[in-house]
C-alpha cells in the first residue's frame, strides 16, 4: 500500500512569544490546513499582544546552516517568509532563496508592528525591492507596508503597478490598515498579467495581532496544495477572514485569530 507525501510549507521569520504573530501563526495555519510545517528562526523578540520591545537577529552563518540543512531533506511544497531581523540576514536568506526556484515563495514584508515598534531596518525596503521582489510569487503587504516599498506613488493601483515591474507574480494588498470609519475591509489583487481582483469583507468590531502573518501563511499553505496562485488568495482570504472572526482576548493588545477553529 503506497503512503500519500504530505505537502510542506517553509516558513522563515521571527518568534513572537505571545503566539499571536511570527512562526507560531505560521505553523497553527499550516496545520490547520493539512499541511506540515518546517520553520526556521530569523529572529527571537522580545514582545506581547500589544506591542514589540526588542529583537536580537540569528547569525547568518547559522541562518544558511539550517536552510541547508532542511531543504536537502524535505523539499518544500511552498515557503513563506516574514521577519527576517538584519539586513545581513535578509541579503544572505535572498540569496538561499534564488537556489530552490520555482518552489512558490509568499513574501509578507513586515515593516511595523501595530503596536508601532519599527521592524525594519536600515535599507529593508531596497533588499525587499532588489533581492526578493525578482524572486516571489506573492507579496503581501498592508497599506502602510506597501507605501514604505513605493514612496513616490500616490495611489495603492499606481504603487502596485510600478512593485509588479520588479518580478513579483502578484501583489496582495491588504485593507485592515485603510479607512477605520469604513464597515469593510477592502483586500486588492494585482497580478502580472494585468488584472485586479478586490473583495470586501465586514469591518470586524476588534483589533488583531499576528491576522497578516496568517493570511500569509494560509496562502502559502494553500499552494504548497497545489492551488493555483489566484484560487489560493482568494481561498486564503476567507479561512483567514473566518479565524478572525473566532478571534479570541488572550492578552491586553489585540485578539489573536483561532486558527485552530477553523477547518480547511
Amino acid at each position: 500500500m503506497s503512503i500519500e507525501q504530505a505537502e510542506t510549507a517553509l516558513f522563515i521569520g521571527g518568534h513572537d512569544p505571545s503566539g499571536g504573530a511570527g512562526l507560531t501563526a505560521d505553523i497553527q495555519t499550516a496545520t490547520a490546513l493539512g499541511v506540515h510545517p518546517l520553520s526556521i528562526v530569523t529572529a527571537l523578540t522580545v514582545q506581547d499582544t500589544e506591542n514589540v520591545e526588542q529583537i536580537e537577529s540569528v547569525d547568518p552563518d547559522w541562518l544558511e546552516a539550517c536552510f541547508g540543512r532542511v531543504v536537502s531533506d524535505i523539499h518544500p511544497d511552498s515557503i513563506k517568509v516574514g521577519l527576517w531581523g538584519s539586513q545581513a540576514v535578509g541579503e544572505r536568506l535572498a540569496t538561499l532563496l534564488e537556489k530552490v526556484r520555482p518552489v512558490p515563495i509568499v513574501l509578507d514584508p513586515i515593516w511595523k508592528a501595530s503596536g508601532g515598534f519599527l521592524l525594519a531596518q536600515d535599507g529593508w525596503a531596497d533588499v525587499v525591492c532588489s533581492r526578493f521582489l525578482p524572486i516571489t510569487t506573492l507579496l503581501t503587504p498592508n497599506w502602510i507596508e506597501l507605501q514604505a516599498l513605493a514612496p513616490s506613488a500616490p495611489t495603492a493601483d499606481e504603487a502596485a503597478r510600478a512593485l509588479l515591474t520588479l518580478g513579483p507574480g502578484a501583489i496582495l494588498v491588504t485593507g485592515g490598515d485603510q479607512d477605520l470609519n469604513r464597515p469593510y475591509v477592502t483586500s486588492t489583487l494585482y497580478a502580472s498579467d494585468g488584472t485586479i481582483e478586490r473583495w470586501n469583507d465586514a469591518r470586524l468590531p476588534a483589533a488583531f495581532h499576528g491576522s497578516g502573518c496568517t493570511l500569509a501563511a494560509a496562502c502559502a499553505s494553500y499552494l504548497a496544495r497545489g492551488y493555483p496562485l489566484k484560487m489560493a488568495v482568494r481561498a486564503g482570504l476567507r479561512w483567514t477572514h473566518l479565524a478572525l472572526v473566532k478571534a479570541r482576548p488572550i492578552g491586553h493588545g489585540g485578539q489573536i485569530p483561532f486558527r485552530a477553529g477553523v477547518p480547511p
